[in-house]
């Protein structure tokens, strides 16, 4: 058993700039299931919504926020998350981080706009943020003396005192994690632990996420006995670049914020006026809908986005990587549209914290996508994920620095003298394609009851065969997602079922109408 004063699990912006903030006074063990780049965080291209323009105030950026969350914001997440916005920033800029500058002012950083926001408030490293910022913060923590970062370990299960046969409450003491480099499942234990594993997203057939958003921190989370609330709402990013050889590969919000239109390969015709009288700047649930009902109104593969009418030169300058990458595929975007699909892009709901970053498991934390804070409400606001991230590590790291000193019981090993290896791996890969593939026929943009009720007679027989193999085979990293992913799948069918109205990312087509009075949908174990 190895021990550490913290142990982080996920490696995006959340655990990347929570272990920086708590290595000054703690140590801090950093996993990652590959390695620190391959987080979500780093394929960010939009940037960070933060109130920095004289034309802005926090109220306006308050007012976006919960207008996109329809109704289910929680004021006090967004006020705090908000009202932190400039200092989050500014501690990215002390870090390091090279954000875009303003051309007729150095000094400022430079703003742009994306949908739902009334203002520029999006500081950004060109259309590669994400990859900005962690790269920068990469360098500090491999250097830390106090920070061990584990690449090429996942996390199996939490260890808590119920596992152990402690009667008396709840509380993590760290987990199992199998080290992907020796195939061993090694203990680590923790005075606190901290789930910061990201989103959901390939628990769908067409994602943005990379192949690591597997839900691991959800799952983990919800048999340890947190609640789960708002997993019905998953945010589907509108323009994916589709294309056989663009693998997850994002068009930024930036994109239509910068003047981008949506419109029907066909006949060239613009259709998001017809949606919303926002266009092609409504938010991101309205822009997918629509784009999934012209799709299948007109039997379409794809639809287009179309900025060429734009100078070339600011094309090229303000999305070098999106112009060198469409370029790679025959696309020019300063000629020609670019083809895109929606595709599921970020976890709304997740596991219930407190703004202390605290779950229903005592010395358990969570932030980044993994949580249900109640800043997103119902749809999340472009540009706020990467702000909830930094906000809220701040937050955790403040509340453990008042906890009082705990030591670690000694924890068990990993037993592994019932189990063999594997005989068929097929049978893995198998369930995991079969799974994404009714998630995305059954539980998509649009849902009706008995779709979800198909989803979930599914899952309920993969549940079945995956437990069975779980409990005789030796783990692998592919088993371990493939549990959490049915796992993350029941509770985002439960809450879909449960909601009997369309609101935000919902939409039910027996629903329509969105109830008076808005309300969560919390799961308990």
């Amino acid at each position: 058993m190895r021990q550490y004063d913290v142990l982080i699990i996920g490696s995006g912006l959340a655990g990347m700039s929570l272990a920086l903030r708590l290595a000054e006074t703690q140590r801090v063990a950093l996993l990652t299931k590959h390695e620190l780049l391959d987080a979500a965080s780093a394929w960010a291209q939009g940037g960070i919504a933060a109130v920095l323009g004289d034309d802005d105030k926090p109220e306006n950026h308050i007012r976006d926020t919960h207008i996109a969350g329809a109704g289910l914001c929680k004021d006090e997440t967004v006020r705090m998350v908000v009202e932190n916005g400039r200092r989050a920033v500014e501690w990215l800029v002390e870090q390091g981080v090279p954000f875009t500058r303003d051309d007729d002012n150095q000094a400022e950083l430079h703003l742009t706009r994306e949908g739902g926001h009334s203002h520029r408030r999006i500081v950004h490293a060109a259309d590669a943020t994400g990859r900005a910022v962690q790269k920068t913060l990469v360098q500090q923590l491999k250097s830390h003396p106090n920070i061990e970062v584990l690449e090429h370990h996942i996390a199996v299960d939490l260890i808590t005192s119920k596992k152990l046969g402690v009667l008396d409450g709840n509380r993590c003491f760290g987990a199992h994690v199998l080290n992907n480099l020796t195939g061993k499942v090694e203990t680590l234990g923790g005075r606190f632990t901290v789930l910061a594993t990201g989103g959901t997203g390939k628990v769908y057939l067409y994602t943005s996420n990379p192949d690591v958003a597997t839900g691991d921190g959800l799952a983990m989370g919800w048999r340890a006995g947190c609640r789960v609330a708002n997993m019905e709402f998953i945010q589907f990013h509108p323009t994916c670049l589709y294309h056989p050889a663009a693998k997850s590969y994002l068009i930024t919000e930036a994109v239509r914020g910068e003047g981008g239109h949506l419109k029907i390969p066909t006949t060239g015709e613009r259709f998001m006026l017809q949606h919303d009288e926002r266009a092609e700047l409504a938010p991101r649930d309205i822009v997918a809908r629509a784009i999934d009902f012209e799709m299948k109104k007109r039997g379409l593969d794809f639809v287009h986005l179309d900025i060429s009418h734009k100078p070339a030169d600011f094309l090229i300058s303000h999305f070098p990587n999106i112009y060198q990458k469409c370029l790679s595929l025959g696309i020019d975007m300063t000629r020609d549209p670019i083809p895109v699909v929606p595709a599921a892009h970020y976890t709304c709901g997740g596991l219930v914290v407190d703004l202390d970053g605290r779950t229903d498991v005592e010395g358990l934390y969570a932030i980044g996508e993994v949580t249900c804070t109640g800043l997103h409400g119902a749809n999340r606001l472009a540009s706020n994920s990467l702000l909830e991230c930094l906000v809220f590590s701040e937050a955790v790291e403040k509340h453990m620095r008042r906890e009082p000193q705990r030591a670690v019981p000694p924890l068990p090993e990993w037993d592994e003298s019932r189990v063999t290896n594997a005989d068929e791996e097929v049978i893995i890969s198998h369930n995991w394609d079969e799974l994404r593939r009714f998630m995305w026929d059954y539980v998509g943009i649009v849902r009706t009851d008995k779709r979800l009720e198909r989803a979930m007679h599914r899952i309920e027989l993969l549940k079945g065969e995956i437990h069975e193999y779980y409990a005789n085979f030796r783990v692998s990293n592919d088993l371990i997602e493939l549990r959490n992913l049915v796992q993350t799948a029941e509770l985002i069918v439960r809450c879909a079922m449960a909601r009997k109205e369309s609101r935000g990312l919902h939409f039910s087509s027996d629903f329509p109408d969105t109830a008076v009075i808005a309300k969560d949908t919390v799961l308990i174990p």
